[in-house]
């Protein structure tokens, strides 16, 4: 099938790494291999640390990293989730995006290892993400850091994965979370929307990506019946009153596309604050050619509305 890509991103397609998730050790060698391909990147301004938390009960020990800039805006920190369908990634993999949201956000950027699928399933990284959330909160002073002033930030399974934080944080009367941004969220598992229908060959990520992504989180069999919480599926929540103002973005050929509408609409029904921008002309991940103008269109607009969810 083809598609009216933006002209800078439909050149650069076939220079994208192409992941076969049926193969999932060779997808997450595969990524490892390419992220070592890559320069250094540049961690001028910032100082990175790593520590380990206490997990969950009865789970090993999380991993963060923590990015302090030399030049802080305020007392604002952000909580990053990476994304990767709930079965790839890890810190490395946004280690250059979050050097560069410290840096021009001016915030203190936790990012977690969180436990992957299907080794661990739902709800292991999501109670892990929470854990670190916690842990942030409650050291956030030692960082100079206002615990009432931390944004959480994921893009794809990580937006899913901050969008069932915030419901998580709500109903457990958790820490307090200042703004959530929802980088084209993965919220639904029940894959019958019409971009997830349609968009069965769009670039890096898919329809059948997205069958292999929720079957792995939930179990398989699991996906679409009604035994899928919401913490898991926010798509599904009845109740999203009470969550922070909202940030989410969708790109044009993304099969993740109407379920972001559909969640950011969701939201301003229920009386959060939620601003939505649809990319045109891009795909998921199209962010990665760094020099589309669409691309920093999304990278600039990132940081604003981060530093505007700050109240910087």
């Amino acid at each position: 099938m083809s598609y009216a890509f933006d002209p800078e991103l439909a050149a650069a397609v076939e220079l994208l790494p192409k992941l076969d998730l049926n193969d999932l050790q060779g997808a997450r060698d595969a990524l490892k291999k390419l992220r070592a391909e890559l320069p250094a990147p540049d961690a001028t301004g910032v100082t990175v640390t790593d520590v380990l938390i206490a997990g969950p009960a009865g789970a090993p020990e999380i991993p963060l990293r923590i990015y302090r800039p030399d030049v802080p805006s305020g007392p604002v920190g952000v909580f990053d989730v990476h994304g990767g369908g709930f079965i790839l990634g890890d810190l490395e993999m946004v280690h250059a995006s979050n050097l560069t949201l410290a840096r021009e956000v001016g915030a203190v950027v936790v990012s977690v290892d969180y436990r992957l699928a299907p080794e661990d399933p739902y709800p292991a990284g999501l109670e892990d993400c929470y854990a670190g959330l916690v842990w942030f909160a409650e050291h956030a002073e030692e960082y100079g850091v206002d615990p009432d002033r931390i944004a959480i930030h994921g893009i794809s399974a990580g937006g899913g994965l901050c969008a069932g934080l915030a419901l998580l944080a709500r109903d457990r009367g958790g820490p307090a979370i200042a703004f959530q941004y929802l980088g084209v969220p993965e919220v639904d598992d029940r894959l019958g929307t019409a971009s997830m229908t349609a968009y069965i060959d769009t670039p890096l990520w898919n329809q059948p990506n997205a069958v292999l992504s929720w079957a792995a989180y939930l179990g398989a069999g699991v996906p679409g019946t009604a035994d899928v919480a919401v913490y898991a599926a926010p798509a599904r929540a009845s109740d999203l009153s009470g969550l922070p103002p909202a940030y989410v973005s969708t790109m044009e050929f993304d099969p993740l596309r109407d379920e972001g509408i559909a969640y950011a609409l969701a939201l301003q029904a229920a009386g959060v604050q939620v601003e939505l921008h649809m990319f045109p002309g891009t795909f998921h991940g199209s962010s990665l050619v760094e020099h589309a103008a669409i691309s920093q269109l999304e990278r600039s607009e990132e940081i604003t509305v981060l530093r505007r969810g700050l109240r910087l």
